[in-house]
């Protein structure tokens, strides 16, 4: 392990922490290629249940500065978390003994359809003072369920299907939207991680300094998500990103293929 090691993975998390804080999702799609690509991690395996470690404690801090900025809806939140822990489970204890590469190809097209709706539905009426109630509940539980499946399944955080999921199912806010994400995407990371760490595909020191730089990279990107909210610009920003991953996936895939 030598400096470049150190530095990479530090810089990498920062990235992470940053896209995080200011989407709330995106933060393992990102992980795994600079693990692999960057810090230069040879096993996918070790860097899906090392990036689904170091995204859920870079989430926490992005929840941490979410939640002292007030745009955490904790019970629609935890309700979604709950039911997606479960999910996240089954699919991570799946997605161990399956090559992703072909999946991962369809998901990014699913990434792609995420993208183009959520800017199709940019005009939609928000509820800044939704609550969690026998309206909103089962869809929450529904979403939170499968997102949690997908989440395990691929090793991701899930922040890219989190927060479209909390619009369709309560209608709040984006801003708001991002910050409760991350209560899921902690969630869905722990469980992911702890699975694959039973079966030793944990780097904990490369989890460590990625979570180091990630905590800072939260913060930057938290007070630019509060900036931008009154701007509309989040949706676009989140978007964007979605398709920019999303093609940069299907190439890989279908490189490996």
């Amino acid at each position: 392990m030598d400096w470049v090691y150190w530095l990479s993975g530090a810089l990498s998390g920062g990235a992470v922490g940053f896209v995080l804080g200011l989407i709330g999702g995106g933060g393992s799609i990102l992980a795994v290629p600079l693990m692999v690509y960057v810090v230069g991690v040879s096993n996918p395996h070790v860097a899906i249940g090392t990036s689904a470690l170091a995204v859920a404690a870079n989430a926490l801090g992005g929840l941490f500065n979410h939640a002292r900025a007030g745009t955490v809806k904790w019970p629609c939140g935890m309700t979604f978390a709950a039911a997606g822990i479960l999910g996240a489970l089954g699919g991570s204890t799946l997605g161990k003994n399956i090559d992703g590469q072909k999946l991962l190809f369809l998901f990014a097209l699913l990434m792609l359809v995420v993208g183009a709706l959520m800017l199709r539905d940019k005009g939609r009426k928000s509820n800044a003072d939704v609550r969690l109630g026998k309206d909103n509940a089962p869809r929450l539980l529904g979403t939170g369920l499968g997102t949690g499946a997908v989440s395990g399944f691929f090793g991701i955080g899930g922040g890219f299907l989190i927060v479209p999921g909390l619009l369709a199912a309560t209608r709040m806010p984006m801003i708001n939207a991002v910050g409760t994400s991350l209560v899921a995407v902690s969630a869905f990371g722990l469980t992911t991680s702890a699975n694959y760490a039973i079966s030793g595909l944990v780097d904990w020191a490369l989890a460590g300094i990625f979570v180091a730089g990630g905590i800072i990279g939260s913060m930057f990107g938290t007070r630019m998500a509060r900036k931008l909210a009154s701007t509309g610009a989040l949706t676009k920003i989140f978007a964007g990103i979605i398709f920019i991953v999303a093609a940069y996936m299907l190439w890989q895939s279908w490189m490996a293929m």
